[in-house]
């Protein structure tokens, strides 16, 4: 009998030979993780046992890039990770983790709501407060500051962060907020903006993290961006990510000259509306953008030969300015997410 398949997706690997980092398709399954340059592949490329590993996440061995946790094989194998954005992470963290300890414990995987193992008070859940704290109504307001020259975009202070926990009686006092908030930088929940906060982080400072009017922080998939004295140019650009990130993750993309399949990461954002494009192997900057506003997009049953495609799951946006952009998801679920996603956003955004 096969093994049961739990989650699957792109997610960026590290190369075990080489310093690279690529896009694979990664099966978890019941007693390990499969993974595939393509989805439509019929070989994995390489397969990581479960039994007896452990894993990090998160794991900060390679600086700038976030979302990343690291598989430890019984023979001191380190298999890196990177996903697209916050809950994605921890989605394949939590299923990894809990099929581990079912190795260990002879039993089958089964989806139960289980409490995250986090070495803090029994009332206290990072994953929960995380997105209380991003709350559009009730939460922490995102806002544009200044500080020595320079405009942080989708951000807030560190003494913000500590009043809200208080004012939501997620805290007693002060001292216990800073832990929580120091927990929540650790864990990628919070990011730090600017000198001071990032220096406290870098150990500096007594805590990781700063009860400070001064110190700046930001949610990750926030839409976060700093600016200092620009040109008109420089400004135009940014408008483009001005927009708050409504849905996020990888897709594979048609190139317009060689009509080659290639993943990438798409940032949705609205108002303005934009559907953003990155290689998922690493770059801030995008490779490209698609404007949303009064664009159409639809289904796909075949690909555009005329000919029916191998792989389902296409969908095409239309521009207004009329430039085709053709996409493939992973399954039918997630095809009818973005396409709905960004109907919402064209009709919406400027």
């Amino acid at each position: 009998m096969e093994p049961k398949r739990i989650r699957e997706g792109y997610l960026v690997k590290k190369g075990s030979m080489f310093n690279t980092w690529k896009p694979m398709w990664v099966i978890l399954l019941e007693d390990g993780i499969e993974f595939y340059k393509k989805k439509s592949d019929n070989s994995p490329k390489g397969m990581i046992p479960l039994k007896g590993s452990t894993l990090t996440s998160p794991c900060q061995d390679f600086g700038k890039r976030m979302f990343v946790f690291k598989i430890t094989t019984t023979k001191q194998q380190d298999h890196f990770f990177q996903a697209a954005f916050l809950e994605e992470r921890d989605g394949w963290v939590r299923d990894i983790k809990k099929a581990i300890k079912c190795i260990e414990g002879g039993q089958k995987f089964a989806r139960k709501s289980t409490r995250r193992s986090i070495r803090l008070p029994e009332t206290i859940d990072l994953g929960a407060l995380y997105l209380s704290m991003k709350d559009t109504e009730k939460g922490i307001k995102e806002l544009n500051l200044e500080k020595d020259k320079k405009v942080f975009n989708h951000c807030f202070t560190g003494n913000c962060v500590i009043d809200w926990l208080l004012s939501n009686n997620s805290v007693r006092n002060r001292q216990e907020g800073i832990m929580i908030a120091s927990s929540l930088l650790n864990e990628g929940y919070l990011q730090p903006a600017g000198d001071l906060s990032k220096s406290a982080v870098d150990g500096t400072a007594e805590n990781p993290f700063l009860d400070n009017a001064d110190a700046f922080y930001y949610f990750p998939d926030s839409g976060f961006f700093c600016e200092d004295n620009s040109s008109d140019d420089d400004v135009i650009l940014k408008e483009e990510f001005r927009g708050v990130i409504i849905k996020q993750g990888c897709l594979l993309k048609q190139g317009h000259r060689r009509k080659n399949w290639k993943v990438r990461k798409f940032i949705l954002r609205e108002d303005p509306a934009y559907l953003h494009y990155y290689d998922p192997a690493g770059g801030e900057d995008p490779l490209g953008a698609i404007h949303l506003r009064g664009c159409v997009v639809t289904s796909v049953e075949s690909n555009t030969d005329g000919r029916r495609s191998e792989e389902e799951n296409l969908f095409e946006i239309i521009t207004a300015d009329e430039v085709h952009y053709f996409l493939q998801a992973a399954n039918p679920k997630e095809r009818t997410e973005w396409i709905k996603a960004i109907q919402v956003a064209s009709r919406t955004g400027k």
